[in-house]
């Protein structure tokens, strides 16, 4: 039958003939792994289908008609001995089977072969009849998107991401089709780069063979590709599916080249790697990114697998060389085996030349040019692949000669660059090997790798940086002032940098500690000294304290020495100061130092054995240290005594280790799964039972020890904040003990007058009231606290004129002040309406001619007129005055705030509020606003305290503006409530001529600040000229580094400063108390739009908070009769969420339309607000109900203050 005869295959006439062997020896040869015997094969059912067949190559299927011709005059000699030899087939197809069945999964199962009398790898060759397929090197889901991603391509592209093959089968593929064709394989090798590029332009054969005009005819396909303008390619791309390419793309060069030294292609035909190497240079020195990139790409993947080729010819070498010597202490020398591999050395010096010098070339002609790139991506790729290069070839690399390059690169202006080679340079100091090799570098390019440290504008460079120092530390090869540096970067403002400084602080201490045990005669001996016994009181010497006492003295000395050269380090601000942002709450550098070092020092964590090390009385020690003595104990004591500055700083560290302890005691109760176990519970709550325990017995030790120190005894009451008030009742069945430690807080709260002491010792008050068991006995001495500091101020101001300022001595005024300022902070943290509205008793017993007591809030805003500036009074008198009026300011305004609060409540609940009351609150509001203007007009613009008064003016006026929003309950059927309307007289709009008063203040901040941050303002005609104002915007580049620190800082606090008012002022126009009505009606909102784009970004995002909303346009037509049923129902709900909806979609039109604020685009914007008669006046009702949900949400801010 036909079929029969078309299946069989052949090679010769004879299966023992001569030109089957010389068939055998011809690599090219299509049949060479075909029997010399001719195949009979089964027959198919189908003549024109066969099985093997569907899994060849189309190459395969299509082959030549005169091989079909020589292959069927073969069959038929086979078909006339088939019968005589029919065993001897049998035989052989079960020969073959296990074999054909093995070649897919293990394509090397050959025995090794050598190249030229040089072993290598296996050959990765195979000819193109039977292509192996083997796993690709990437996973199946990558591999699945970048195949998708590249279905629709043909070629050598489709094979290498679409076809599923192994990378090694393609190159393998393409070696083959190199034999054959070499014009057509480089053709399509140079398509393929093209087509990675994303470029669909190809060349053809002309092109390749005239290598001459290789950058005439690249420039050519430039020229088309950029016709295209096409702005995104393969290597870069965010599309789906291209996350592996450049895995597959850098592999497949890989397998290229591995493949070219298995089969010594490399070494014999130079003319392949030349003619690629010709291409792949000129694309990477292209005008084009997408040309220069890819081709950057995949020289240095060349390089990279060049250098692991060149490091396994070197290890060949040198294990030839070793066997070359064993042959040689034989007793009877092989002389032709140790020839034979003398010339395999020979060899691979020949090969491991070339490939040397391919990679120098490539090296000169790409990397040189390409590390310096436009393009920071480029130079991160040739940072990484340098550094590969030097670990797998260090011979040639890792030398001066290629090292420097990595550190000229640490200057570059990329922190991704720059983080790219930090990382490189970690992978070098990561082995202790090559550190002898890196310290001619490191000493050149140490200074560098520390400013970097210290200075760089990115923190996770930064924090990089730190970990290579601390390798560099390591090493030997950091100067102690270095490390003093980078030490200090423990107050670091960046949690990210104090993590990473972490370790190399805590080497720090422990060389210290170790230093200090040496000179008291090591740990041992001081270990057998102190009697375990102690180990229960901690107040008992013990040898940790050195520890500690090396912790307090490091932080102590970082802390003078610092001269604030670190930009980003934490400041010392306190409260009262005007030259940095200090907000209630922050913690200390101290205590940001303690929680990174909490993990680190064993010692820290044992906060028992730190209290009892601050409790010990180091005075004692003091009086005996002259006294000469050889007890081991009083060595440590005398090294262990702490001075002022160290006990404050281990008071802020032990604070933080209690936080951090009791913490982790809470987070311990859930398991892995996040579920609380009654195991964990347990162990949590005796945790905080014992350290409730000891923090009630240590807190009154600590504030009698420290109580005088303001700074110490700060931080002793910060130690209230954490105590579990409820352990610490059932600890005491009787109330004395809490009664005390109340005490204890009192006495502090009156005998400082440092607002650090009073903030502390308000927020302990605060946090004992929340515990309701208690309550009753802090309202007892929350009240004391109330009574002798309103009897002080009367007794104070008595028969005195208390608005006219300078008239107090400057004791007089010192007390004044203090006392105010004590009550400033009793009033947030009680409610204190009734205690300033009633005249004490004390008070009221007075002489008959004197004039009648005032109530305590009316003496505070008569003390807010002496704002009003006066002549002739020392500095030292016009800063107690100022304190004195501020703290009066925040007082007043902190009363009308629970006022407020108080009248909602009433309203909410129900209650009648009679119109007495309601008339006596308007009076008093007026007489504190009457005091503001006074202060507002007399003062300058840009003065601080003028700042102060017009932030409460209009915190004032938007307080009551809440009022509008506060609801009466829902009227029952038995008992109708009518609105109380005299309640909305209290809302009250801002005068026109305070409204100037307050323009004028916002312009003088506006103009101070575009003048510290040298910005220009959109002039005006009635405005002065602007030159003044920027005449300080001169050349840094001759100012001194601290001066120019100095000017952001103050440029910082003037923006802070402008988004502060600014922000008020755009809450008092929501409120509709300001720019509402009147002559000035939107004046002030058209002069914030003016320079809305001029003064940054925070003062931009403030100002959007003025924007109108969009609403969208109401369909008209069907269900009219529904849409007005539901209208009023869903109307809230809708215009809130198509608002949120509108404002993404604005954000989307100012990137792409430009920026916000111009003109043009404030105008589209506007457009939504026409057709009235079509949205039926649903714009206006959105703005204000828009105005009203942001005024409910002002409110709890305001009440938080």
């Amino acid at each position: 039958m036909p079929g029969r005869l078309l299946v069989m295959e052949a090679t010769s006439s004879s299966p023992v003939s001569g030109d089957n062997n010389a068939l055998s020896n011809n690599a090219n040869a299509p049949n060479r792994r075909k029997s010399g015997r001719a195949v009979k094969k089964p027959e198919m059912i189908y003549p024109g289908f066969s099985g093997s067949e569907g899994k060849r190559k189309r190459a395969q299927q299509d082959e030549d008609p005169d091989e079909e011709d020589d292959a069927s005059e073969v069959e038929s000699v086979g078909g006339s001995e088939g019968e005589a030899d029919e065993e001897e087939l049998k035989e052989k197809k079960r020969m073959r089977a296990p074999k054909a069945k093995k070649a897919p999964t293990k394509p090397a199962a050959k025995r090794p072969k050598t190249t030229n009398g040089v072993a290598t790898k296996q050959l990765a060759l195979r000819p193109a009849s039977n292509p192996p397929k083997m796993p690709r090197k990437q996973t199946k889901k990558a591999s699945a998107k970048v195949a998708a991603a590249a279905a629709d391509s043909t070629g050598l592209y489709s094979e290498v991401f679409a076809r599923g093959h192994s990378l090694e089968a393609v190159a393998a593929e393409w070696a083959t089709q190199w034999d054959q064709h070499n014009t057509n394989a480089m053709r399509d090798l140079i398509n393929f780069v093209l087509k990675c590029t994303g470029c669909d332009l190809q060349i053809d054969v002309h092109d390749i063979e005239d290598p001459d005009n290789v950058t005439g005819k690249l420039t050519d396909l430039q020229e088309e590709y950029q016709a295209l303008k096409a702005t995104d390619y393969p290597l870069i791309s965010k599309a789906k599916g291209q996350a592996s390419f450049r895995t597959i793309l850098t592999g497949f060069f890989s397998s290229l080249i591995s493949t070219f030294h298995a089969s010594s292609v490399l070494y014999n035909d130079l003319a392949l790697i030349e003619n690629i190497q010709v291409w792949i240079t000129t694309m990477s020195s292209s005008a084009i990114r997408p040309f220069r990139h890819t081709a950057t790409v995949i020289a240095l993947a060349i390089v990279s697998e060049l250098c692991r080729v060149v490091n396994e010819i070197a290890d060949t070498k040198a294990k030839t060389l070793r066997q070359i010597q064993g042959e040689k202490k034989k007793s009877r020398v092989n002389e032709g085996r140790v020839a034979a591999m003398q010339q395999q050395i020979e060899e691979g010096d020949k090969h491991q030349t070339i490939v040397e010098e391919t990679m120098k070339d490539i090296f000169d002609t790409v990397f040189v040019h390409r590390y310096r790139d436009v393009d920071p991506k480029i130079r991160a790729d040739c940072v990484q692949a340098l550094g590969d290069w030097i670990i797998t070839y260090p011979d040639t690399f890792f030398s001066g000669e290629y090292l420097r390059y990595l550190g000229w690169l640490l200057s570059d202006i990329s922190a991704p660059t720059r983080q790219e080679v930090i990382k490189q340079l970690q992978r070098l100091f990561n082995n202790k090997d090559n550190f002898g090799r890196l310290r001619t570098f490191t000493e050149r390019f140490r200074p560098r790798l520390v400013e970097i440290a210290t200075r760089d504008a990115e923190p996770n460079v930064r924090a990089s940086s730190v970990e290579l120092l601390d390798s560099i530390r390591e090493a030997g090869m950091l100067e102690p002032d270095d490390i003093d540096v980078i030490g200090k970067l423990m107050f670091d403002s960046e949690p990210k940098v104090r993590k990473a400084v972490v370790g190399f602080f805590a080497e720090n201490i422990n060389d210290l500690y170790e230093s200090k045990l040496e000179e008291l005669g090591g740990e041992e001996a001081l270990e057998e000294v102190f009697d375990h016994g102690h180990d229960e009181e901690f107040d008992h010497p013990r040898v940790a304290w050195i520890k500690l006492k090396c912790l307090a003295e490091v932080l102590h000395n970082y802390d003078s020495e610092d001269r604030e050269d670190l930009p980003s380090q934490v400041r010392r601000g306190h409260s009262g100061t005007n030259d940095v942002l200090v907000a209630t709450g922050v913690e200390s550098r101290f205590s940001l130092a303690a929680q990174a070092l909490y993990d680190k020092i064993p010692e820290v964590k044992e906060w028992e054995v730190l209290a009892g090390y601050l409790l010990f009385d180091h005075t004692v020690v003091e009086k005996d240290k002259n006294t000469k003595s050889d007890d081991a104990q009083k060595s440590v004591q005398l090294e262990c005594r702490l001075e002022e500055r160290e006990e404050i700083i281990l008071l802020e560290v032990l604070n933080e280790a209690v936080k951090l302890r009791l913490t982790q005691a809470v987070v311990s109760e859930l398991d892995k799964k996040g579920k609380k176990t009654k195991a964990r519970t347990q162990e949590a709550a005796e945790v905080q039972e014992t350290a409730a325990r000891h923090l009630a017995q240590l807190i009154p030790k600590l504030l009698n020890k420290f109580g005088a120190i303001p700074n110490a005894a700060s931080a002793v009451l910060r130690l209230e904040h954490v105590l579990n008030l409820e352990t610490f009742q059932e600890l005491r069945q009787d109330s004395r003990g809490y009664s005390s430690l109340l005490d204890d807080i009192n006495k502090q709260f009156m005998s400082h007058t440092d607002q650090n002491v009073l903030v502390e010792a308000s927020a302990a008050l605060l946090h004992a009231k929340g515990f309701e068991e208690l309550e009753e006995i802090t309202d007892g001495k929350v009240q004391a606290l109330w009574e002798d500091n309103i009897n002080t101020l009367h007794a104070i101001v008595h028969g005195k004129d208390t608005e006219l300022r300078g008239n107090l001595t400057s004791n007089a005024l010192t007390e004044l002040s203090n006392s105010v300022r004590r009550i400033s902070n009793l009033v947030s943290i009680s409610d204190c309406t009734e205690i300033l509205e009633t005249i004490p008793i004390s008070a009221g017993k007075k002489p008959k001619n004197d004039s009648p007591p005032a109530d305590p809030l009316s003496i505070l805003l008569e003390l807010l007129k002496r704002g009003a500036p006066s002549d002739d009074l020392d500095e030292d008198i016009i800063t107690l005055e100022d304190e004195l009026v501020l703290s009066a300011l925040r007082s007043a305004l902190v009363y009308f705030m629970w006022k407020v609060h108080s009248l909602k409540n009433q309203i909410t609940s129900g209650d009648e509020i009679a119109d007495i009351d309601i008339d006596s609150l308007k009076d008093r509001r007026s007489a504190f606003i009457d005091s503001l203007s006074h202060v507002l007009n007399a003062r300058p613009p840009n003065d601080d305290l003028t700042f102060a008064f017009a932030g409460t003016l209009l915190d004032l006026t938007t307080l009551f503006a809440t009022l509008r929003n506060t609801t009466t309950p829902k009227a029952t059927s038995q008992k109708p409530l009518p609105p109380n309307t005299h309640i909305q007289t209290l809302v009250q709009t801002i005068t026109p001529e305070l409204q100037s008063t307050l323009t004028n203040i916002y312009t003088s901040t506006e103009k101070t600040y575009a003048k510290k941050s040298r910005r220009t303002l959109e002039a005006l005609d009635s405005d002065e000229p602007l030159d003044s104002d920027n005449e300080s915007t001169t050349s840094s580049s001759n100012e001194d580094l601290e001066i120019e620190h100095s000017r952001q800082n103050a440029s910082l606090m003037t923006e802070q400063r402008l988004c502060e008012l600014t922000g008020k002022i755009v809450l008092a126009i929501i409120a509709r108390v300001l720019d509402s009505s009147g002559p000035l009606k939107g004046k002030f909102k058209e002069r914030l739009f003016r320079n809305r784009a001029r003064l940054g970004v925070n003062f931009k995002e403030v100002v959007a908070y003025l924007d109108e909303p969009k609403v969208k346009r109401v369909k008209r037509g069907k269900a009219k009769g529904k849409k007005e049923v539901e209208r009023k129902k869903e109307k809230s709900e809708k215009v809130v969420v198509e608002d949120d909806d509108e404002e993404e979609e604005e954000d989307e039109e100012v990137r792409e339309g430009g920026e916000e604020g111009d003109e043009e685009d404030l105008r589209a914007r506007e457009l939504d607000n026409g057709g009235e008669g079509e949205r039926e006046g649903v714009g206006e009702e959105a703005t204000k109900e828009r105005a009203e949900e942001e005024i409910e949400d002002v409110e709890d801010d305001i009440m938080g203050d």
